[in-house]
């Protein structure tokens, strides 16, 4: 398997990551320029010539993991017996330039359509989470500075769409994004539920509202050609099962802990592929 096919395996697993690549290669070395090696806290994929370059790479790609740096590093090292490394000598007389870049996986997206008293409470407990926090309202008052400020403390990329069609947002989310349908409109509600159906790439799609809203809306979406399997991607009525709080903190509170495990779901720990090579 190619570098870049591990690349695309780990940031989809969420793996935090360093991508080294040989930047600049003068004299003799084990690798060319442009060779490339991809290092998590547990593995290694790929090479860029082994023995102690190598060894003395990887140190400093796991340092910049542990550390959390995110500015690309360069460093560059000679291979000559004068110029001993940790892990020992080189001696293919040879210097080199490596770039290490770390990767952070893109952060989860959540979509609220309808940010009034419960889609509010739910982008505060949201807010605190590392994650792209889309608020979308067909009324802009529900969208205004102030009522948001409090949103902007925590580590939450927020945006704010006032939007009153709301099918262009849902086309613009990206793939595996996860939406919570509360608008203020029933008729609102169940546009946006019928785009989001419409894409297969979506992620968890919760719907407030009563059993008999749902049986409605069910009603309506078969009609529209929907089948039960359609039907069973959507979640509701939200939050985790036994809250039986109608106000808005509780169905926040126990929506978002609904929505966690999706969010920030562990990749298992991986077993290096190879072994680190040595001289």
């Amino acid at each position: 398997m190619r570098w870049f096919e591990h690349l695309a395996q780990l940031t989809e697993r969420k793996q935090p990551l360093v991508l080294v690549t040989l930047v600049v290669v003068r004299g003799h070395a084990p690798r060319e320029a442009g060779a490339k090696m991809l290092v998590t806290a547990e593995a290694v994929y790929g090479t860029i010539g082994g023995g102690n370059l190598e060894a003395t790479a990887i140190g400093l790609a796991r340092q910049m993991l542990a550390v959390g740096a995110a500015s690309p590093q360069m460093h560059t090292l000679r291979l000559t017996e004068q110029a001993p490394a940790e892990y020992g000598v080189q001696c293919c007389g040879g210097e080199v330039t490596i770039l290490l870049e770390r990767v952070t996986p893109a952060r989860p997206t959540v979509a609220l359509f309808g940010v009034g008293h419960v889609g509010l409470a739910l982008a505060r407990v949201l807010s605190i989470c590392p994650v792209a926090l889309w608020l979308v309202d067909s009324r802009a008052p529900m969208l205004n500075e102030a009522r948001l400020a409090p949103l902007h403390h925590g580590p939450a990329e927020i945006k704010a769409f006032h939007a009153p069609i709301l099918d262009g947002v849902v086309s613009d989310l990206p793939a595996g994004a996860h939406l919570v349908v509360m608008t203020h409109d029933h008729a609102e509600d169940l546009f946006v539920l019928e785009m989001a159906l419409r894409r297969a790439d979506l992620g968890y799609i919760g719907l407030i509202g009563s059993a008999g809203k749902w049986a409605r809306f069910r009603q309506k979406l078969k009609a529209q050609g929907f089948t039960d399997q359609d039907l069973h991607r959507v979640t509701t009525p939200i939050g985790l099962p036994g809250v039986r709080s109608k106000a808005p903190e509780a169905i926040a509170i126990a929506t978002a802990a609904q929505l966690l495990p999706l969010l920030f779901e562990e990749a298992p720990p991986a077993k290096p592929d190879r072994k680190e090579l040595t001289d």
